[in-house]
């Protein structure tokens, strides 16, 4: 990215975050959006404009799946045609590679600005100091470079690269899960969405990066029902297909939840478990029928790993799929697939029900002996 040019800068501080999102009356992108939004939208749409992209992407055909998931299922055929070739991990733990493909090598103008937080030295937020494990979360010493996915899912679809020349591979730190959470609190848009997928979880890159993209449709996922775990922390079972764990987390507690997920990630990857999360305006955990969404549910699923090139001809089941969201890569599938036959493919990459109470047995007693301490 040495063109000569500095990418315009975003700085945020925790003022900007967005409090009172709601879903009705959000049919319109262009109403009350935010900074963040309007400066991610115009800028995507710019590099759209010029042909930056590998395809043209439009309104995209979409269709509510009938039954109780209410999937919301996508026609982009372009996307599976298009996208660049996958690299081929072979471990969750694999160390990043100079000669592949990353996010130092693409074309400048592809990076819509770059993003950093101002911390506000009488504002410091509740819950404890700075998370120490595998990292610190972002200060105004950490930049975030916003660039286009040139194989886009949806409107606005972008990439996080948190400090790309240090060349981290895709391993999540929490200066990348505080940099998720905070990108949604940022967006006055119920349907902005983060995501991140791990290596043996359909992650196509060996370099660390969350995704971002716009959505119209809500999502099961922001209301469904949980049971708690270690609600000290945040921490809670989902109890809807396809099972995992949510974290919860509004603007004042935002440093303990981050720290909490961090510690759950870190021992999913020491326990070579593959996972994807998903960042998404939701109600509090008990309050299904709150329209408002003033906090962040974060969800983690622990999974299956995958390992070797990605089968493009296969159905990918990664972060969004995971959530409800499916971007389907032909038109029969599109038209014919019903909520059974994609709970039964989305089935096969979960953990088996005993791994998975196993590993909740593991990870509540990490934390509550971290209260405890």
């Amino acid at each position: 990215m040495e063109d000569g040019k500095s990418p315009t800068r975003f700085v945020y501080c925790n003022r900007d975050f967005a409090d009172h999102v709601c879903w009705s009356g959000c049919g319109d992108r262009t109403a009350s959006m935010s900074k963040f939004d309007t400066t991610i939208q115009a800028g995507w749409t710019d590099r759209m404009d010029r042909g930056l992209f590998r395809y043209h992407l439009g309104d995209l055909e979409t269709r509510i799946l009938p039954g109780p998931a209410r999937y919301v299922a996508q026609l982009n055929i372009q996307r599976g045609i298009e996208r660049r070739q996958p690299q081929e991990i072979l471990s969750i733990k694999q160390n990043f590679d100079t000669k592949q493909f990353n996010f130092n090598k693409i074309n400048p103008e592809e990076v819509i600005f770059e993003m950093s937080k101002q911390i506000e030295p009488t504002s410091q937020p509740k819950g404890g100091g700075p998370c120490k494990e595998n990292g610190h979360p972002c200060d105004d010493l950490c930049r975030i470079m916003v660039m286009v996915n040139v194989s886009p899912l949806e409107f606005g679809h972008c990439l996080l690269v948190p400090e790309p020349t240090q060349c981290s591979p895709q391993v999540l730190t929490p200066a990348a899960i505080q940099i998720g959470i905070e990108s949604v609190l940022l967006s006055s848009d119920p349907g902005f969405r983060v995501g991140f997928n791990s290596l043996g979880a359909f992650a196509s890159v060996n370099h660390l990066h969350l995704h971002g993209y716009y959505m119209k449709q809500e999502l099961n996922l922001e209301t469904a029902s949980t049971q708690p775990l270690v609600p000290e922390k945040g921490f809670y079972r989902l109890r809807d297909f396809p099972i995992g764990f949510m974290f919860y987390a509004e603007m004042d507690d935002l440093e303990k939840v981050v720290c909490a997920i961090s510690q759950v990630t870190n021992s999913l990857v020491e326990r070579n478990k593959a996972h994807n999360l998903f960042f998404t305006r939701g109600c509090p955990p008990g309050k299904s029928d709150v329209r408002a969404r003033r906090g962040v549910r974060i969800v983690v699923w622990p999974r299956r790993s995958c390992f070797g090139a990605k089968d493009e001809s296969a159905f990918n089941v990664a972060l969004c799929e995971l959530a409800g969201h499916l971007p389907f890569k032909n038109r029969h599938d599109f038209e014919h697939s019903t909520e059974k036959d994609v709970m039964a493919i989305i089935q096969r990459y979960l953990l088996p029900d005993q791994q998975f109470l196993q590993l909740e047995q593991q990870l509540t007693a990490h934390l509550q002996k971290d209260i405890k301490a």
